[in-house]
């Protein structure tokens, strides 16, 4: 999205002020924070194309306006200034992995201890098979009108099914069609490309109007992630009762029984890549419980073809540079001691903690 560059220091200070407040911000307090230089009729004229946008949205009748989700991957994207993890949070975190170097499984206990008290969010670490599993092949065994066997083989050569039960009925040709755009379209990609725009146009592509698509695809990714997923920690899950969007109790519950289901677990999102850090905004996320909150997460060097992976779950509101910076930092702290290291010496700069084409590190 083409933004002008005014519009552009307009959203980023509603978004950081909303991050610092969890209160809507009027263009009262947005001219404050930048001075002089734009007057006030100019930022709520601002504020209100960057609602027609899609950007801002206003949760009241209030002049106060809040970032939407897709605000807040345009921040991200283009205009979080790059962060960098204070000194003693720097020595804090060398400190705790130095002094847990007995096994692989204390350092990913104490990652996940750590990232979950420097964020003050719930914090999940775990480890993952190295490599990208997908399907190779879909087969549907028709066995009634409101039965079918899903087999899927997997490009590790494993081999795995589900019985699916429907209210509805579905007819052989229609299993013949969807495991045609199956075969075509769902396999040799990794789980986070099995989106919802696939979903809905693989819907249209075989004139499902009963949902079967969405059942197969929901079990392809659950499949996929289980067989990433090897173990994994979850700490910290009642931290969400610190910040005010968990004040309803029963909002609060939800997610923390999702982040408590092993089998959901493995539904978090997963970083692409070593190093680089992956931000998931809100309904960007599949899980229905976690429409609401974005996850922060980076991967890291294990050894004996497995990887590490750290990351937070909170609210869209959330200091996603800062807690951004401590999550690189910790995952390039174990990718050191991981590595046989007897000696941790972390580099503020170093390549392997990355966002975009910048880094995060210590500051000065």
């Amino acid at each position: 999205m083409n933004l002008s560059e005014r519009k552009k220091v307009i959203l980023r200070a509603v978004v950081e002020q909303y991050v610092q407040t969890a209160e809507p911000v009027g263009s009262k307090a947005v001219a404050a924070e930048l001075g002089s230089s734009i007057s006030s009729a100019t930022i709520r004229n601002e504020m209100a194309e960057l609602e027609s946008l899609g950007l801002l949205e206003q949760p009241h009748t209030s002049a106060g306006r809040v970032p939407s989700p897709l605000g807040y991957r345009i921040y991200v994207n283009e205009l979080m200034r790059r962060q960098k993890i204070s000194t003693d949070d720097a020595q804090m975190i060398t400190n705790a992995l130095k002094s847990r170097t007995s096994g692989k499984s204390d350092l990913i206990d104490e990652a996940g201890v750590l990232a979950s008290r420097l964020t003050t969010y719930p914090a999940y670490a775990m480890a993952t098979v190295a490599g990208v599993t997908t399907i190779a092949r879909f087969d549907f065994i028709f066995i009634d009108s409101h039965t079918f066997i899903i087999v899927t083989l997997l490009n590790n050569d494993t081999v795995k099914n589900k019985l699916i039960h429907l209210t509805v009925p579905v007819s052989p040709k229609m299993l013949t069609k969807l495991a045609a755009v199956f075969n075509a379209s769902f396999t040799g990609i990794p789980e986070e490309r099995i989106t919802p725009a696939l979903i809905s146009s693989t819907e249209r592509a075989v004139g499902d109007m009963i949902g079967v698509v969405a059942v197969i695809a929901g079990f392809t990714i659950e499949l996929l992630c289980e067989a990433k997923a090897i173990d994994t920690r979850v700490t910290g899950t009642m931290n969400l009762l610190n910040h005010p969007e968990y004040r309803d109790v029963d909002k609060a519950q939800r997610l923390i029984s999702y982040l408590t289901d092993d089998n959901e677990l493995a539904r978090l999102p997963l970083p692409n890549a070593s190093g680089e850090v992956k931000f998931t905004i809100g309904p960007e996320n599949l899980a229905d419980e976690l429409r609401d909150t974005s996850v922060i997460a980076v991967r890291y060097d294990v050894g004996d073809d497995l990887q590490g992976l750290i990351g937070v779950v909170g609210p869209t509101r959330m200091e996603y540079s800062k807690v951004a910076a401590k999550l690189s930092y910790i995952a390039q702290g174990l990718s050191v001691l991981l590595a046989g290291s007897d000696k941790l010496q972390l580099n503020p700069e170093s390549k392997n903690s990355k966002l975009g084409d910048g880094g995060f590190g210590q500051d000065e």
